[in-house]
């Protein structure tokens, strides 16, 4: 018998300084039984930090929503879609092969990817090059100790609070407040 995804749900609470975004989202997250606590959050983090392209791309008109992520590879961690159905914004967490996201970038206006493992250095060493030309792609790397803090603020239901503020985010909860300063590769 196949195992299912367990449910999470987050009331987060965003204040984008940089880009002048304020507000509540009420989110469910599906973990995959092979997803980590580690890698969920990871996911909430890149939602918030991107969070402000809902009203920068689609003027509030559109759906910032998580996607079946690791049960689907063809569907991105989170995106965004306006409602045309256009894919604004396609987000990756992990550190995906180079086709998957010459693919996604062909499907999207902007394609974003967090890396966040010990071993992300490695993987950007082996496949930077195959995505120079990929013009709508960033990459940006969580520190992997702010992503293995972050997994301490997991629960099934998170009251949550991220402020974003001369790039970096915080994320508080209850449990304390993990700090995030996302480096750009590309």
């Amino acid at each position: 018998m196949a195992l299912k995804s367990t449910i999470f749900k987050a009331n987060l609470a965003i204040a984008d300084i940089d880009h002048g975004y304020y507000a509540d989202h009420q989110l469910t997250l599906a973990r995959h039984p092979s997803e980590t606590d580690e890698r969920m959050m990871v996911r909430l983090v890149a939602l918030a930090l991107q969070a402000h392209e809902l009203q920068d791309s689609c003027r509030g008109d559109g759906q910032l929503a998580f996607g079946a992520g690791l049960s689907d590879p063809d569907d991105p961690d989170v995106s965004l879609t306006d409602f045309t159905g256009r894919k604004r914004l396609w987000i990756e967490v992990g550190q995906p092969e180079d086709k998957p996201l010459a693919k996604a970038c062909s499907k999207a206006d902007a394609v974003v990817v967090y890396p966040f493992h010990h071993a992300a250095e490695v993987w950007w060493k082996g496949i930077e090059n195959k995505l120079t030309r990929l013009d709508r792609l960033q990459v940006w790397r969580i520190p992997s100790d702010a992503a293995q803090q972050l997994a301490r603020l997991a629960e099934r239901s998170m009251q949550l609070q991220a402020t974003v503020q001369e790039g970096a985010l915080t994320l508080s909860s209850e449990r304390g407040s993990v700090h995030v300063e996302p480096l750009r590769w590309k």
